[in-house]
């Protein structure tokens, strides 16, 4: 990862910043974009965040709404809540099916919690384990990925990378304006480059170690 950060400097010293601009265009357009519910019914992953005090924090919660709404108008067949411990007692997907139940939760719900993740990247990689798992055995259904508006470019990049047939689904009703969200779409631009030049420069050297850990 070293090799992919100096990489991904250089590149965006010698465009004078014109490729990390194009990143910040693409992860504007999809945060902007993506739509509040999928075409149809679908598996849905729910993105989890560091709690506070054991229970979920502002962006996690709008998440959480999102997954709610989309339980009450039967859109969802499988609902998955991603996220391990990140520092509590508790994993973010335990304290995010506890604010659901705590929210009048539907009965016939079907939700499984994927509590062995640290960051996206793991967060995909272990739902698509326990996805896999499950009659049709090695089958990756279609899938809707609920999370933060400016996180939602990153999420797809890597669901694809993955094998993930998927759409992104907002969290936010529209894109926020404050300068805390404009802070964080610039950092996932940034992020987003890293990890894209990253595989392109693996994959040109032949660097196995990293294509297949995101493959």
């Amino acid at each position: 990862m070293q090799y992919a950060a100096l990489v991904t400097v250089l590149v965006m010293l010698l465009s004078a910043g014109l490729v990390w601009l194009g990143y910040l265009i693409h992860v504007w357009r999809i945060a902007a974009r993506s739509p509040l519910a999928p075409p149809r019914r679908m598996t849905v992953l729910v993105f989890g965040q560091r709690l506070g005090r054991d229970h979920p924090q502002h962006d996690y919660r709008l998440r959480l709404r999102r997954a709610m709404a989309l339980l009450r108008q039967q859109q969802v067949d499988h609902l998955l809540l991603l996220g391990g411990r990140s520092g509590g007692n508790r994993s973010e997907a335990e304290a995010g099916l506890a604010w659901l139940q705590r929210r009048g939760l539907p009965a016939a719900a079907r939700i499984e919690l994927e509590q062995d993740s640290i960051d996206s990247l793991e967060n995909l990689r272990h739902a698509r384990r326990l996805l896999q798992a499950q009659p049709p055995t090695g089958a990756l259904p279609a899938v809707a990925l609920v999370t933060s508006r400016y996180h939602l470019a990153r999420c797809l990049l890597l669901a694809r990378r993955l094998g993930f047939d998927s759409v992104p689904i907002a969290a936010e009703p529209t894109l926020p304006k404050r300068p805390r969200y404009v802070g964080l779409l610039l950092m996932e631009a940034t992020y987003l480059m890293w990890i894209d030049i990253g595989l392109r420069w693996a994959r040109l050297t032949g660097r196995h170690r990293m294509t297949e850990r995101i493959g």
